[in-house]
């Protein structure tokens, strides 16, 4: 299943995706118990969701047909895509976990060596913003990179997650475009500083457009991905040149904190990172997910 986060006439509110629909998951007779009323975004439904909910949402959903979508949306249950605005699906995520160095193309061209355990850090939950959001290009630094990259959505989540049980405790997938003012990353890296500064700007993890269940996704370590800036294609790869798998690095970073319902774990990029410019449009693509779209935009 596909979801997302939507905003029509100022109003957040999380949905399923089926066809040309976004369908408010308040309309759904199956989650009437989670409560879902006010909710802005995916993140309560992540949390309340279990196994058996989703199999029952499924079920409901592919009941649905074309007629009766069109009666969903005069009725205000659901509303066309071309009708609404995407927001990142999970406006502010729990945290936001994120790998260095994963694709073997990619620590060469940093000169750095090929890690022998996954490399960890954090970006700032504010950074988070949606698609066709404005990427801000500090004016503290001369070169800001787009990096395109697999993100895990955990669901059950917890600690101590044995490799075994990883799938079982991912929601889904999304994508991030893990920003980064790389003269201010060189800087630190030089001072043995962590990466947090030059991660974690306002605009720099834009999130989406969509969250797609781990089910609907299959082998997370086979899927092709690439990113375009202003319609060129800069970085092409596919998961499967990960050096760390999605099993493995769940179950590294639950070894040392827990992972919350809606916790995010961007798993690394490829190689050919770029810089951005003003006036740039950047489009981060995975295969079964989507495209996310944003703009680059000179601090003024």
């Amino acid at each position: 299943m596909k979801f997302a986060t939507c905003e029509c006439e100022n109003k957040t509110f999380p949905c399923l995706i089926k066809g040309d629909y976004a369908i408010k998951l308040t309309s759904f007779l199956c989650l009437r118990s989670l409560n879902l009323q006010g909710a802005r975004d995916l993140l309560p439904f992540i949390e309340r969701i279990d196994g058996n909910g989703l199999s029952l949402l499924k079920e409901e959903a592919e009941s649905i047909s074309s007629n009766t979508l069109k009666m969903m949306a005069e009725s205000g249950e659901a509303v066309k895509l071309d009708k609404l605005r995407l927001r990142a699906p999970l406006l502010r995520p729990p945290s936001v976990f994120c790998l260095g160095f994963n694709y073997r193309s990619h620590a060469p061209e940093l000169n750095r060596p090929i890690p022998e355990v996954p490399i960890v850090f954090l970006k700032t939950s504010n950074s988070v913003i949606g698609p066709e959001e404005e990427i801000i290009l500090p004016k503290v630094s001369n070169r800001v990179d787009y990096e395109v990259e697999l993100t895990i959505v955990m669901g059950k989540g917890g600690r101590y997650i044995k490799k075994s049980e990883a799938y079982d405790r991912i929601f889904g997938y999304t994508i991030l475009n893990d920003i980064t003012a790389r003269d201010i990353q060189a800087k630190d890296f030089s001072l043995s500083r962590p990466w947090l500064r030059s991660k974690s700007f306002d605009t720099f993890a834009p999130i989406g457009p969509f969250i797609v269940t781990h089910d609907e996704i299959g082998d997370s370590m086979s899927l092709d991905l690439e990113l375009r800036v202003n319609g060129e294609i800069k970085q092409k790869s596919n998961t499967k040149e990960m050096i760390f798998d999605v099993p493995t690095i769940v179950e590294y970073i639950s070894a040392f904190t827990t992972l919350e319902p809606g916790a995010i774990i961007a798993t690394g990029t490829p190689e050919k990172i770029g810089q951005l410019n003003d006036g740039d449009v950047v489009e981060a693509y995975i295969e079964k997910i989507g495209v996310l779209r944003n703009r680059a935009v000179k601090e003024r």
